[in-house]
């Protein structure tokens, strides 16, 4: 039997961005999203206080988690799956999953991220390989006049475009143009780790959407909210963030979908976009 038991945890974080405990620095590790932070920096990761409630558990080796999907700042995780080692002394048997899940819940020391499963996996498994698909969705809302016309319960989780409406065709042509396998490297941001930018993007919709259960409909009587979904195995740095810039400026008349086909082909960064 192996002193290291793997138990793969997912994990529901549903923290609003921007709060002051989660203002992340600019970078791929030092941005308070789901990877941790290491060293003296003040942005603090979901990951991070993943660790630190594991401490907890008494390993005789460090607990590390690698976490299937990693997010930026502002982004929320819903179900992301993680594994970790956990080396029990000689001579005691393992945790089971219902005593993981509870002591990782009790310990946690941020109220809005949660463990909801453990179980235990094969000796080869590995969140992050083994990840067969992930899934992002962009919320929109137009109609506002500014930014902060937004439902309270809509503000930090939906992007208020300040235009009437969306050319929502126009945007349905330009996402087909991204749909399948390309090299998406006019997509990535720059500093991005990856070698290779060629990714098969399954699936993406634009479609309406209702506005939040908890918004009263006087808030929101001159507002339409819009989802973006885009589905692939895995994602370039930022990719997600670009490709909806794009489809919006489509939907705003900026670009064309002729023009969103000429800047995949193009394999050119583009500017920055948030």
């Amino acid at each position: 039997m192996r002193r290291c038991t793997p138990l793969p945890v997912t994990v529901l974080c549903p923290q609003p961005p921007g709060s002051s405990s989660w203002a992340g620095r600019g970078g791929w590790d030092s941005e308070s999203g789901v990877a941790a932070v290491r060293g003296n920096h003040r942005a603090v990761g979901v990951q991070n206080f993943l660790e630190e409630a594991a401490k907890r558990l008494n390993s005789v080796e460090p607990i590390r988690f690698t976490i299937s999907s990693r997010t930026d700042a502002g982004v929320h995780a819903l179900s992301n799956a993680a594994h970790l080692d956990i080396c029990r002394r000689s001579g005691l048997p393992p945790y089971s999953p219902e005593v993981v899940t509870q002591a990782l819940n009790t310990h946690l020391k941020h109220r809005d991220i949660r463990v909801l499963k453990a179980f235990r996996v094969p000796n080869d498994f590995h969140a992050r390989r083994a990840a067969t698909s992930r899934t992002y969705l962009y919320r929109l809302a137009t109609g506002c006049s500014w930014p902060d016309q937004l439902p309270v319960f809509e503000q930090n989780v939906c992007w208020a475009l300040q235009t009437k409406c969306l050319d929502v065709a126009a945007m349905q042509e330009a996402a087909q143009h991204l749909v399948g396998t390309h090299d998406f490297s006019a997509f990535q941001s720059a500093g991005s780790p990856t070698t290779n930018p060629v990714r098969t993007l399954r699936r993406v919709s634009v479609s309406s959407g209702p506005a939040s259960l908890f918004t009263l409909p006087q808030e929101s009587r001159k507002l339409q909210f819009w989802t973006l979904e885009f589905e692939s195995q895995s994602f370039l740095y930022r990719q997600v963030r670009r490709m909806t810039a794009v489809l919006v400026a489509v939907g705003q008349g900026t670009l064309t979908p002729t023009q969103v086909k000429a800047i995949l082909e193009s394999q050119d960064p583009l500017g920055p976009t948030s």
